[in-house]
């Protein structure tokens, strides 16, 4: 094979990186718009200088250990300068939290990289990585309690859903399996949190429902759990900062919901 097609190769396999290397981003700021910053800032530093990918890492790895290397040189000058008010409240938020934990736990629950790839990642041993994560794990979990509605039109998953949000110490305002159920639900009993499916029972729209919500409340934390996360993920359009593909896991949820009630935003979508 040529370099040149060795080149092509690369180049592929960082375009299919890239929308959850922006996701990552979008959690660790708090708004897509600096999130893409931080992506772009990554695929920049590795087109003035290739060495900056780890040949001994996959490209995947590699990628998101550039972006790592980026936010750790400048997530304290962000902390102090942000200009919007709703990323300047979660920026402050951050600064609770022990260094380094978030990172952790974001790339070993939302990216599923396992201890070893979040080691490469940091740039810290496995025992260290794993330490991290538990303790974000013990930290997001004295969050302060919230009331969470749940739009998903699978009664197993819902109830599934359910649970695991009541778990962690959250009350359920209600499940919604269309739409219209969303908002009268939601005008009924006003959530902290909303967690929601994109393709609805009546076919109708999860994300529709949510900005129907989002229309009425004003900003609010959006989870979109969903088996369609390409239609959230095309770069086209504001993006949420929790997406989470189906079939799930249980520590992606809780995660999730941990960091959502503890920042009290996440990124909205508006379409």
């Amino acid at each position: 094979m040529t370099s040149e097609n060795t080149g092509l190769d690369r180049s592929a396999e960082i375009g299919s990186v890239l929308p959850y290397l922006r996701r990552y981003a979008r959690a660790l700021t708090g708004s897509q718009t600096g999130g893409d910053r931080y992506a772009a800032a990554a695929l920049e530093a590795i087109l003035a200088d290739s060495s900056a990918l780890d040949p001994s890492l996959s490209v995947k790895t590699g990628l998101f250990k550039v972006l790592h290397v980026i936010w750790q040189a400048s997530k304290v000058d962000t902390m102090d300068s942000s200009d919007d008010i709703m990323e300047g409240a979660a920026q402050k938020h951050l600064a609770k939290l022990t260094d380094n934990t978030r990172e952790a736990l974001l790339l070993h629950t939302i990216e599923e990289f396992d201890f070893g790839g979040v080691a490469d990642i940091m740039g810290v041993d496995r025992d260290e990585a794993e330490h991290l994560v538990n303790v974000a794990h013990r930290e997001m979990a004295d969050s302060i309690a919230g009331r969470v509605l749940i739009i998903e039109d699978e009664p197993i998953i819902a109830m599934d859903l359910e649970n695991l949000v009541g778990d962690l110490g959250h009350r359920i305002t209600g499940i919604a399996r269309t739409r219209d159920e969303a908002v009268k639900l939601g005008g009924a009993d006003k959530p902290d949190l909303i967690l929601a499916d994109i393709r609805l029972a009546d076919n109708s729209s999860g994300i529709d429902a949510v900005n129907d919500l989002l229309g009425q409340f004003g900003n609010l934390p959006v989870i979109f759990i969903t088996a369609y996360p390409e239609r959230l993920l095309t770069g086209e359009r504001p993006e949420p900062a929790f997406l989470i593909s189906k079939p799930y896991k249980e520590d992606q949820v809780k995660s999730a919901v941990s960091q959502a009630m503890f920042f009290s935003t996440t990124a909205t979508l508006k379409v």
